[in-house]
């Protein structure tokens, strides 16, 4: 199997701040050399989902690791998406004993890309105690996550779904201005194991039109839950994210 460079990524734990009720806000970053690329949470068809084991740390009783708007990227013709340069992945961290500090090690299976795409394991470890301090490269982080449509996805997006050969068909109507740019679609189902086709995506005014295939592991049709569907919207320096449809008609 080919082997990334050793300085292609470099992690470190960002330790933050304690919030007043406990949980600690850290951060991940991720300093990626020129020219290569690595994946957000849903990574498109060209990429590798990244994957984190925290079984290593101490005094962890749970992380939600945090994603800041992608980028969009074209990779031998397939989409990708992801981050270049330097991204921090903020951290929303519950302690078993929030008066005690907390041992955060990780071993993080991840895809990285330049002209071809190659799956790296990386670790990392850091101290997180006492009251910690601001840090503006975990907030601005914070502040460019896909924010969350007003109105809620039931009044902002319907759905039509029909059964194919091997699962569903997919068609949402999303009531949503321009975001600017040439606008991508991501839809994700609750359970991670279904398969996505690329969406095909129109829009015609405040309306954007998105069909997609879900392929589940069954090979079959199946009952989709449209309360559990969240889509999101990434434009050029904007995102937004939406849970949930109606049924269309």
């Amino acid at each position: 199997m080919a082997q990334a460079p050793s300085d292609v990524v470099e992690a470190q734990i960002l330790s933050g701040w304690q919030e007043p009720d406990g949980q600690r806000v850290s951060g991940l970053q991720l300093r990626l050399a020129p020219g290569w690329k690595t994946y957000w949470r849903v990574p498109g068809d060209a990429g590798i989902p990244p994957q984190f084991d925290w079984s290593g740390s101490r005094n962890l009783a749970g992380v939600t690791v945090q994603w800041p708007r992608p980028e969009i990227h074209d990779i031998n013709g397939m989409r990708s998406i992801g981050y270049s340069g330097t991204v921090v992945l903020p951290l929303q961290i519950e302690a078993n004993d929030p008066n005690q500090p907390v041992r955060l090690s990780a071993e993080i299976a991840m895809g990285v890309c330049e002209s071809i795409c190659i799956p790296v394991t990386i670790t990392v470890a850091g101290q997180l105690a006492g009251a910690g301090r601001f840090d503006a490269r975990i907030d601005d982080a914070i502040r460019t996550r896909p924010r969350r449509a007003d109105g809620g996805g039931q009044r902002q997006v319907t759905c039509e779904v029909s059964p194919i050969r091997d699962g569903m068909a997919l068609r949402a109507t999303i009531n949503l201005p321009q975001l600017g740019g040439d606008e991508a679609v991501v839809i994700e189902p609750s359970d991670p194991r279904i398969w996505v086709s690329e969406p095909i995506t129109n829009r015609s005014g405040n309306l954007l039109e998105a069909e997609a295939e879900l392929v589940p592991p069954s090979a079959k049709p199946f009952a989709l839950d449209r309360s559990t569907v969240r889509f999101t919207v990434i434009g050029a320096g904007d995102a937004v994210e939406i849970m949930g449809c109606k049924a269309g008609g």
